[in-house]
C-alpha cells in the first residue's frame, strides 16, 4: 500500500497552478473518450494467465488532429519510436534522434506549465535562470543513457522508461506510464487493456477521471497495476516529475499531493543524476513499479 505521508501543500499549490495552466490538456468527452468496462483481477495467476475484464479498447476515441497540431504532443510522439524496448540491448542514438529530443525540449520550454516549474526551481536554487542551461539540465535528467542493470551496456534513460516503457527478458513490463503511448500501442494492437483497478473509497472510476489505475498486457507481458494520468500534456508530466526529482537527493522520493480531486503520491526514483522511473499512485490503490 502507498504509505500516507502528510499532504505537501506547497507542491499541491504548484501542481494545481500547472494543471490550470495546462492549455494543451485533452478534455474528457470532448478530445477523447475512454471505456472503462470491467474491474481487473488484481491477482496474477502464473505469469500471464489473467482474466480479461475488458473486451474492448480503453480508448474509444482520441482527437488525432489535436495530437498532430499541438507542438508538444507532435514532438513527443516523434520520440516514442526511437527506443529499443528490451533492457540489456544497447540503445543507439542517431543525430536525428538527438535533434528530435531537442525539438521536444524547445517546444515544452515555451509552455506556461514549464515556465512555472522553472520559476519554482529558480526560487529553490535548483535550476539556472538561463533557458539554455535549464534545457541542458533537462536533457541530462531525462535523455542521458545509462545501464538499467549493472554491467549492462547503456540501454535505458528516464524518458524511455517513464513514457515509452521497457520489457525485461520479455517477461516484465517496466514503466510505460503515459496515456499517449498507451493509446498508440493499443491502436497498433500491442497493448491489451484488461480492466480498471478501483480506489477503495470509490466503487469505480468515471469516464472523466484523469488519473487511472489499470491492468494491461504489452508485447505479451502483463502489468498488474499501472497508474497513469489521462489527457494531460507531455509538458505537465515532465514538469511534475522534474520538480520532484530536483527537490530530493534520495534514491526514492514520494510526495503526497492533491491535484484537482485526486489524492496522489508522486513517486520518483533516481538513477544517479538521471530519472530511473516516475509515476503517480492514486491513493487507496495498491503498489506498483
Amino acid at each position: 500500500m502507498a504509505d500516507r505521508k502528510a499532504l505537501n501543500h506547497e507542491l499541491s499549490k504548484l501542481f494545481n497552478e500547472m494543471w490550470d495552466m495546462d492549455v494543451n490538456r485533452f478534455t474528457p468527452g470532448k478530445d477523447y473518450a475512454i471505456e472503462l468496462q470491467g474491474k481487473a483481477d488484481a491477482v496474477l495467476q502464473g505469469d500471464s494467465v489473467v482474466q480479461d475484464s475488458a473486451a474492448r479498447h480503453l480508448f474509444h476515441y482520441v482527437n488525432e488532429e489535436r495530437l498532430k497540431n499541438i507542438k508538444t504532443f507532435a514532438t513527443f510522439i516523434s520520440l516514442l519510436d526511437n527506443y529499443e524496448t528490451s533492457t540489456g540491448v544497447e540503445e543507439i542514438v542517431t543525430p536525428e534522434e538527438i535533434a528530435e529530443n531537442n525539438c521536444f525540449l524547445d517546444a515544452i520550454l515555451m509552455t506556461g506549465v514549464m515556465k512555472l516549474a522553472h520559476e519554482y526551481l529558480l526560487k529553490k536554487k535548483l535550476a539556472k535562470p538561463n533557458l539554455a542551461d535549464f534545457k541542458y539540465q533537462l536533457y541530462d535528467i531525462w535523455f542521458q543513457l545509462y545501464p538499467r542493470k549493472e554491467g549492462d551496456r547503456p540501454d535505458s534513460c528516464g524518458f524511455e522508461h517513464v513514457f515509452v516503457g521497457e520489457t525485461r527478458r520479455g517477461k516484465q513490463i517496466l514503466g510505460l506510464h503515459n496515456w499517449v503511448q498507451f493509446y498508440l500501442q493499443e491502436k497498433h494492437k500491442q497493448i491489451d487493456y484488461k480492466g480498471y483497478i478501483a480506489r477503495k473509497n470509490k466503487t469505480r472510476p468515471d469516464r472523466d477521471d484523469q488519473v487511472l489505475s489499470i491492468q494491461f498486457s504489452w508485447k505479451g507481458s502483463v502489468k498488474p497495476i499501472g497508474s497513469t494520468f489521462i489527457g494531460v500534456s507531455p509538458e505537465f508530466e515532465f514538469a511534475l516529475y522534474t520538480v520532484i526529482f530536483l527537490l530530493s537527493e534520495e534514491r526514492v522520493t514520494r510526495k503526497t499531493v492533491k491535484i484537482e480531486e485526486y489524492e496522489l503520491q508522486i513517486v520518483v526514483c533516481r538513477h544517479g543524476r538521471h530519472i530511473g522511473t516516475a509515476y503517480p499512485v492514486l491513493l487507496n490503490t495498491s503498489n506498483e513499479d
